[in-house]
């Protein structure tokens, strides 16, 4: 039983706060243990017209495996150690080393403030990047995508990022067949990469023009042919420079890059749910050869595909 402690600070966001409970609980009851917590045990105001009570204080953090900080109206305010409120500095200590902690929304600014992210990359919501970064310059702030894993943390960028952030991690533990699972029981994408771009502001598009996610929804199908940015372009009735700079707007990455991704996760999926060799899996996903696919698995997810089939095959 995997742990969970999610810490409710004062004026609290209900939305986020409530995320890990609904999303780890739909990954099945015997995986995950969630536990809300605030500093002292007490009642909780939140941003909403309602307080919300809770039954453990922050000493469960302790004993946590994971520990998820939900963001506070107040967070954004938090833009130097001094204004870390000494109860929160002492709780976040109490965590213990190799702990999974992760953040979402601007609960990020708690952590920068505790020095947590000095040197890592991160992430936080669009609206407060600018302030983010100029509080703290330390950190490696990637402000458009939707969270950022560093090590044992995870920087979510807020609202249904947090949802896209625990799904990451249920996939991680346990693998694709068992997020998917979670994510149609809470009637949620299954799998949106975290390098996929926020819902920024940005100008409205000129008469006429159109997106890219037909021509996503396209290559999806068609991902076992060698797919080039020509053939892309093509089929968006673009140029490959205008092609490039709207998928790159609206995706946060480049073709290129977004297919090795898409291809990547086929692959993980192949392995997790099939007896095919690893030879026919870099086939079917695109790949060409077992080497190409062992190379873009190590980049991507540390392992080979050998590695990666045995450690799901025996989590399930």
């Amino acid at each position: 039983m995997h742990t969970i402690a999610v810490l409710a600070l004062d004026g609290v966001i209900p939305f986020e706060l409530g995320i890990p409970a609904r999303i780890f609980a739909a990954a099945g009851g015997s995986r995950y243990q969630v536990i809300t917590c605030s500093l002292d045990g007490r009642p909780v105001r939140s941003d909403a017209d309602f307080s919300i009570a809770v039954e453990h204080d922050a000493s469960a953090l302790a004993a946590a495996d994971t520990v998820v900080l939900p963001p506070s109206e107040d967070h954004a305010g938090v833009t130097a150690p001094e204004h870390l409120p000494a109860g929160v500095r002492e709780a976040l200590a109490s965590v213990r080393p190799g702990t999974r902690i992760v953040s979402i929304c601007i609960a990020s600014f708690v952590l920068a403030a505790a020095g947590m992210l000095d040197g890592r990359r991160a992430t936080t919501h669009w609206l407060q990047a600018d302030r983010f970064r100029r509080s703290f310059p330390r950190v490696r702030l990637e402000p458009e995508v939707l969270f950022v894993e560093d090590g044992d943390i995870l920087t979510a960028a807020g609202g249904a990022a947090g949802v896209d952030a625990c799904l990451h991690l249920i996939r991680r533990d346990h693998g694709s067949a068992v997020a998917n699972q979670a994510a149609r029981k809470c009637v949620v994408p299954p799998w949106r990469d975290g390098g996929q771009a926020q819902y920024i502001e940005r100008p409205i598009p000129e008469p006429g023009t159109e997106g890219t996610a037909p021509t996503r929804a396209w290559a999806l199908e068609r991902l076992h042919e060698p797919l080039q940015l020509d053939d892309l372009a093509a089929h968006a009735g673009m140029s490959r420079r205008t092609f490039t700079r709207r998928f790159r707007a609206e995706v946060g990455m480049s073709p290129g890059q977004w297919l090795i991704r898409q291809r990547v996760e086929l692959a993980r999926h192949l392995l997790e749910s099939s007896d095919l060799s690893v030879d026919r899996i870099a086939a079917r996903a695109g790949f060409g050869t077992a080497a190409s696919l062992r190379l873009h698995m190590r980049t991507m997810c540390g392992v080979s595909p050998h590695a990666y089939r045995r450690t799901f095959r025996q989590a399930a």
